[in-house]
């Protein structure tokens, strides 16, 4: 006990020793371990409490435990305060022992030094993760495996190639491992017999490429693990290749590209000099392109010491990495080839320029369809002649002009009459080339400082350089009169007429738009007045305009407010006075404009297409009409007149069909009336159609007969019934002698070709008569009764025709 007290014989431990009082814990004795363990002197420490020591909640908690429980011998791994302020790791322990006489016992604290080994430990720890994480991080798959392929490493990198399942890693069965990996190759069996000659050589190294269903490609590197000479094992890596394999096979791609592209290319080295060129490139240079490898591109375009060139091309790459631009190659022949450049540099990771690849392409078709472009944007692709926008800017400078020395100009709009005409019959190559002549023929008519302008179709507009009223005048005339001489195309000679417009700048418009659009007026009211002249414009000329977009706005809502109707003008036998077919007549009033002659809206109609509507509906009452009239006893031929827009109408035929069906006429009481211009339109189209409607039983008639362009050739190969004769032609009956003629050749044909034949606007019995001996066999007109509305025709029906209306006063029978 007393050896104890003087602890004399502790201070040769390296343990640091402590003796405290169990009730106080302070501190009575330390050896010389724990002065160099704490940095305090023995005697330093001597009195102070043991929480002195203590660093950690830990250590503060454990000592304010009871001293049974401290005094139980308990070790655990803590940390130290020293002096310095530092915390050395420590293995401490307490434990209770004697202390003096009577039995009397202190607490013996005892601390190791861990400092050493914690360092070591974390060294190991860290070699340790770092050798995993290295691992882990390798991009390569590892699979480390005992020569019985038991399974004794992977990485991360190995199951996300194979894409191997989270539970069968954990369960850590080798055999499921295996299995699953053979069948995730695209071709097991190959993969199977790999594995076994791998296995049977276990000293050899080997290097496979496996190919996984998903479309990854691997490289499979086997070679053997030693352990003191001798292979224990064998470490397997895959890597992913897929993206080197895909890149090899772009590099491939590459290559044919470059040998088979049609753009030139040329490859040039850092000091831009030549080092290959492909096919296009050659080809393009020409015989002489294997004589530039070697030399700087930029000699290429002749400009082998243009340093500035050079300049331009490597401020480009600098700024944006590649050069583009147009140049000139000069080819062996001494001419020039026009081609685009682009020129792109390569650099490696540190920006130094390794290569450069120069894309050339011939721009000569390009610049030939760039002048041909501008050619057209200022000119007429049919005829040659400027075109609107190049009169624009001619009118424009004319208008700068007229402003500084008070000087005027004239605007002329010319259209030419019935060119349609020409157009239908004859088809449209043959009136572009008759257009072409007449452009020639117009622009004889006119001086160097004027300007001839084809708008489209078959309108032009002139310029007349300084021309007042009086030069307009003369030219119009003279365009007029050169016009009507004959034309001679394909053997056919023909004339054409023309109606033309004109405006005087600057009182009839300030600007080119202004002008055309009071020329084309005037030319308007010129057709209107007959065709074939010219005429200036007049400021009343737009308020007749206004008019007729009021009239055209009227007729359009005419239908929805009723104001429309269709009236019924009786067509009379000639030898019995029966009433044996009627014709459809469309009849407008209007609130505004009174009643509205068909002379003025019909042509309107036509002109807006407001025609087909207005024909469907004529079309539909006429029949609806005559099936009330065949229901009530009276059947009788219902006559309706089709424009050659309506009869245009794809669904023309279904639309008859339809309706005949629906108000079950049958179709032999309906006849549809037709123009000759209807005829000569699509020909071959229309007889199709004509044979159509024949066929079903319904008649065909030409209306206005005489007044059309017709050959008359269509009277024997189309099912027509019958001829009306114009009224313009019966009018002069029996006086004119020319009249009386017509309208017997009319009718000695048609008697001739069994073709009925109707007279039209049949007005005194002397016009009766003579239609009767000239052997007419129906007429219709006032003599008989003018257009009736539905309800006052049935009443006709039935009732007799008055004497006069009887031919020889038989009685009248429907």
């Amino acid at each position: 006990m007393n050896d104890l007290q003087s602890l004399g014989w502790l201070d040769g431990l390296q343990e640091a020793v402590w003796l405290l009082d169990e009730a106080s814990q302070h501190i009575l004795q330390a050896n010389a371990g724990a002065a160099r363990l704490t940095g305090l002197s023995a005697a330093a420490m001597r009195g102070r409490s043991v929480l002195d020591l203590a660093s950690t909640p830990q250590e503060l908690a454990f000592w304010s435990e009871p001293v049974d429980v401290i005094a139980q011998g308990v070790t655990a791994h803590t940390s130290l305060l020293r002096a310095d302020g530092s915390l050395v790791p420590v293995q401490r322990c307490v434990r209770r022992v004697p202390w003096g006489e009577g039995g009397s016992t202190v607490l013996l604290l005892t601390m190791l030094d861990r400092s050493l080994q914690e360092t070591t430990e974390r060294e190991l720890e860290t070699l340790l993760s770092e050798l995993r994480a290295t691992l882990d991080s390798a991009a390569d798959g590892m699979l480390v495996c005992g020569l019985d392929r038991r399974v004794r490493a992977f990485n991360q990198r190995l199951a996300q190639l194979w894409n191997l399942p989270r539970q069968l890693l954990v369960e850590r069965d080798d055999a499921a491992v295996y299995a699953f990996m053979a069948d995730q190759v695209s071709d097991p069996r190959f993969y199977a017999e790999r594995l076994a000659a791998i296995d049977r050589e276990p000293m050899q190294e080997s290097t496979d490429i496996v190919e996984l269903r998903n479309g990854v490609v691997l490289e499979m590197r086997t070679v053997p693990q030693f352990s003191q000479g001798r292979a224990v094992g064998r470490v397997y890596s895959f890597r992913d290749i897929t993206r080197q394999t895909e890149t090899q096979a772009s590099l491939r791609l590459a290559a044919r590209v470059f040998e088979s592209s049609l753009d030139a290319i040329f490859i040039a080295d850092s000091q831009h000099r030549i080092m290959r060129m492909n096919p296009g490139c050659e080809r393009l240079v020409g015989p002489t392109a294997k004589g530039f490898e070697g030399c700087v591109a930029a000699s290429l375009f002749g400009g082998g010491s243009d340093a500035s060139f050079m300049e331009q091309v490597l401020q480009g790459w600098a700024k944006d990495g590649f050069w583009e631009g147009e140049l000139w190659l000069p080819r062996d022949n001494g001419a020039y080839c026009a081609v685009q450049l682009s020129w792109v540099a390569l650099r490696d990771d540190e920006g130094r320029l390794v290569q450069s690849i120069g894309f050339m392409r011939d721009l000569t078709l390009q610049h030939a369809a760039q002048k041909r472009i501008e050619e057209l944007a200022y000119s007429d692709a049919l005829t040659g002649l400027p075109n609107r926008l190049l009169l624009s800017q001619r009118v424009d400078t004319a208008i700068q002009g007229a402003r500084q020395s008070d000087t005027g100009f004239a605007i002329l709009f010319l259209d030419m009459d019935r060119f349609k005409i020409i157009n239908d019959s004859l088809g449209h190559p043959f009136g572009d080339r008759v257009l072409q002549l007449v452009a020639e023929r117009l622009q004889t008519c006119l001086r160097q400082t004027d300007m001839l302008c084809r708008l489209g179709g078959d309108e032009f507009v002139i310029y007349l350089h300084g021309g007042d009223a009086s030069v307009a005048e003369s030219v119009a005339r003279r365009i007029l009169d050169d016009m009507l001489k004959p034309f001679m195309l394909d053997s056919m000679g023909f004339s054409i007429q023309c109606s033309i417009g004109i405006a005087l700048y600057p009182q009839d418009g300030a600007t080119l738009d202004d002008l055309i659009k009071q020329s084309d007026t005037a030319m308007y009211r010129v057709k209107e007045r007959g065709r074939g002249s010219y005429g200036f414009y007049q400021p009343q000329m737009n308020a007749n305009l206004l008019a007729r977009m009021q009239m055209e706005h009227a007729m359009r809502q005419a239908l929805g407010l009723q104001r429309m109707a269709v009236h019924y003008q009786p067509q009379v036998n000639m030898a019995t006075g029966r009433i044996t077919g009627a014709e459809a007549l469309l009849r407008w009033t209007d609130p505004e404009f009174g009643a509205v002659s068909p002379a003025v809206f019909i042509p309107l109609a036509e002109e807006s297409g407001y025609i087909v509507t207005l024909g469907a509906w004529v079309m539909e009452q006429a029949v609806r009409e005559a099936a009330l009239w065949m229901h009530s006893g009276s059947p009788i031929m219902i006559s309706v007149n089709v424009s050659a827009l309506e009869f245009r109408q794809p669904d023309f035929v279904d639309r008859i069909t339809r309706l005949l069906a629906v108000h079950q006429l049958p179709p032999t009481l309906l006849e549809l009336e037709l123009t000759e211009t209807i005829l000569l339109q699509d020909a071959q189209e229309m007889e199709q159609r004509l044979r159509v409607l024949a066929d079903l039983g319904i008649g065909l008639a030409i209306d206005d007969f005489g007044t059309g362009y017709s050959s008359l050739a269509y009277l024997k190969k189309l099912p027509i019934h019958k001829l009306k004769i114009d009224q313009s032609f019966v009018r002069g009956l029996p006086d004119d002698d020319g009249d009386r003629a017509i309208v017997s050749a009319i009718i000695s044909m048609g008697r001739a070709m069994h073709i009925e034949v109707v007279a039209e606007g049949v007005e005194t019995e002397t016009q009766q008569a003579v239609l009767q001996q000239m052997q007419c066999e129906h007429y219709q007109g006032f003599l008989c009764a003018p257009g009736l509305p539905a309800d006052q025709f049935r009443a006709l029906l039935s009732k007799p025709l008055p004497l006069k209306a009887q031919g020889r006063h038989r009685p009248l029978n429907t």
